[in-house]
């Protein structure tokens, strides 16, 4: 019986030995159980090597929940946060918000609109509506020293840029939100966004590690990608 217990503690000791650095790891460079289609487009920008890739809607509940720590583990490991929108159409004013979202980035500031996303996600309960949105982003824009113009986005150039976010997420096949990705140069993994795989953003730290580690050094610094 002693022989037969060492035994099976011996393989046990083996078998958590080799269990462990993909425990560490976490990262398969695989898209288990997800329908993905196109998947060039799962790419970290130029000049990293990892990156975290996420289809977003401003209305999403549980967008709001994940935005925060997509945020600090981007932050936390340096690696490039790249955002598409992707309003959903039972959202009657989430597509307007990520134009908003859009004049922000492109007519005032980057950094001013990471920060109206955030703040939209954190009030998105009290929006129900266009007219909602519209004076919430006004009242944002003047504490924020801000004139919100009459006419956001007069020639459709905002709409488009949103469309297009849209449309690449269906040409992947985007049918979650929000659907979160980390990427390598040759790999991706989905955290979140697939109806039968994982769906929980509190283990995108430990797969953005495992994506670094694979990658054998650290990518390059930190930023919120822009398209």
């Amino acid at each position: 019986m002693f022989i037969r217990n060492m035994i099976v503690a011996a393989a046990a000791g083996l078998m958590l030995t080799l269990a462990t650095p993909a425990m560490q790891a976490q990262f398969a460079g695989t898209g288990p159980r997800d329908n993905f289609r196109d998947t060039t487009i799962l790419r970290p920008p130029v000049g990293s090597k990892v990156a975290i890739i996420v289809f977003e809607d401003l209305g999403c509940p549980a967008c709001a929940r994940a935005h925060p720590i997509e945020r600090q583990v981007a932050a936390q490991y340096h690696v490039p946060l790249v955002r598409y929108d992707f309003p959903l159409a039972q959202h009657i004013w989430t597509f307007q918000g990520a134009v908003y979202a859009r004049y922000l980035q492109d007519k005032v500031s980057p950094k001013l609109a990471d920060e109206y996303r955030s703040d939209v996600f954190v009030a998105q309960m009290s929006i129900s509506s266009k007219d909602d949105l519209r004076q919430f982003t006004e009242h944002w824009m003047q504490q924020h020293g801000q004139k919100m113009p009459t006419v956001v986005d007069p020639g459709g150039a905002l709409a488009a840029k949103v469309q297009a976010d849209y449309d690449l997420g269906k040409r992947l096949n985007v049918e979650w939100t929000p659907t979160l990705v980390v990427v390598t140069r040759n790999n991706y993994q989905v955290v979140g966004g697939t109806a039968e795989g994982p769906n929980d953003p509190t283990k995108l730290a430990s797969v953005v590690e495992g994506a670094i580690a694979q990658t054998k050094s650290a990518p390059a610094a930190h930023a919120v990608a822009r398209r």
